[in-house]
């Protein structure tokens, strides 16, 4: 068992790290503050190369596996970039990943190279204001018209909708009640943006400020059928390949945002003098970030122990879902400790802790919430009855 990074892993981690070094504090501080995709760093990343780290070499991407992914989305939330870095470049690594995997080759080439080069940009639709968590129970319908669908309804909490112009959308083409699998009726489409059919409003929210959260209204958008994913009404099992890529991309940036937070409180704690002593002197002071350290590593074995599983093609679902949950308790607590370690500071802006603590907050509720994980563990991996 190896747990030391390759020669090409830790080279990967140096590259996206020298990306990153041209965006500091000060730059996400701006974008906290002020709001706007970071479309500049977004683009350093294009330019890089970096945007299809996951994706297959014929169309583009570096074939690498979602171990390499982790590595480099947990660099960005580490350089201090936090959820709002990390958010600008995630959804290129999972989201699409129903399409790698299910579309046809002509579905690929068209869609992968713009994204990959970065001149196109995506937004994944599937949450609706009155199913929350319950997928199954979505209701934006779409209805087949010749060569076409057309799409009514609504979705919430989507992601870069403000500038993308594709959407990956998961819809219902059966009505619940005739379909007979639960799973079944709800079908896949990756199409145009088109926002004569679709008015999108942000949604005002605690932090990641520079990557916009939306409500979308859906009014008779038309969808050609070359845009469908894979067959009509297996659109739900398509999405769960992308579902345990995410929870570990997640929990490892949940790492690096937690490892950022701890990394600035433990220079403040060695600098900052009270009583004619530095504060890190204390043991008040040591024990609440050794613990968060401790934390945070452990974390991120069960991390990298699901990215290894996924890679291998292993079954996965508790230790991607156990990473998730793991890490984003960790980064929380990490990025809580800091702001105390700071005192009064850590409520100011300047010092950046107060950010990354309310960016933390996100990882604990999405994409899957705490209660659900647990949830899911005690069925899948104890055999406890279903409680949901």
């Amino acid at each position: 068992m190896n747990f030391d990074l390759s020669g090409e892993q830790q080279q990967i981690c140096e590259a996206v790290g020298r990306v990153c070094a041209a965006f500091g504090d000060d730059y996400w501080l701006a974008k906290d503050n002020d709001g706007g995709f970071p479309h500049d760093f977004h683009a350093a990343f294009a330019k890089a190369g970096w945007l299809g780290i996951a994706m297959p070499t014929e169309f583009g991407g570096a074939g690498l596996g979602i171990t390499e992914a982790a590595i480099m989305m947990q660099t960005i939330a580490y350089s201090g970039a936090g959820f709002s870095g990390a958010s600008a470049i995630h959804m290129n690594i999972f989201g699409l990943h129903p399409v790698v995997r299910f579309g046809t080759d002509a579905q690929k080439r068209r869609y992968l190279p713009p994204l990959i080069a970065g001149t196109d940009r995506a937004c994944f639709a599937v949450t609706e204001p009155d199913a929350g968590l319950n997928t199954l129970r979505l209701k934006t319908r779409a209805v087949r018209d010749g060569d076409r669908y057309l799409i009514n309804g609504q979705k919430i909490w989507t992601s870069t909708a403000q500038i993308a112009n594709k959407i990956l959308m998961l819809v219902r083409t059966t009505p619940l009640e005739e379909v007979t699998k639960a799973t079944g009726g709800l079908t896949l489409f990756y199409t145009d943006l088109d926002r004569r059919r679709i008015e999108v409003r942000e949604i005002a929210k605690m932090g990641r400020k520079a990557v916009d959260s939306n409500q979308l209204f859906i009014d008779n958008l038309s969808v050609p059928i070359e845009d469908r994913i894979g067959e009509e009404g297996k659109g739900f099992e398509y999405i769960l390949h992308g579902f345990n890529p995410e929870r570990i991309l997640i929990g490892a940036e949940s790492v690096g945002l937690g490892r950022a937070a701890l990394a600035r409180a433990t220079r403040y704690a060695g600098e900052r003098i009270v009583f004619d002593r530095p504060i890190g002197k204390n043991q008040a002071i040591q024990h609440p970030l050794a613990k968060a350290w401790a934390e945070l590593e452990a974390a991120d074995l069960m991390v990298f122990k699901a990215a290894a599983l996924y890679d291998a093609g292993k079954p996965c679902g508790a230790e991607a879902n156990a990473a998730k949950y793991l890490a984003a308790e960790a980064g929380f607590r990490a990025c809580e400790t800091a702001v105390l370690t700071h005192g009064g500071m850590g409520y100011a802006k300047e010092f950046h802790v107060e950010r990354l603590m309310r960016e933390s907050m996100i990882a604990r509720i999405a994409p899957v919430s705490r209660e659900m994980v647990l949830s899911f563990i005690a069925e899948r991996v104890l055999g406890l009855p279903r409680s949901y």
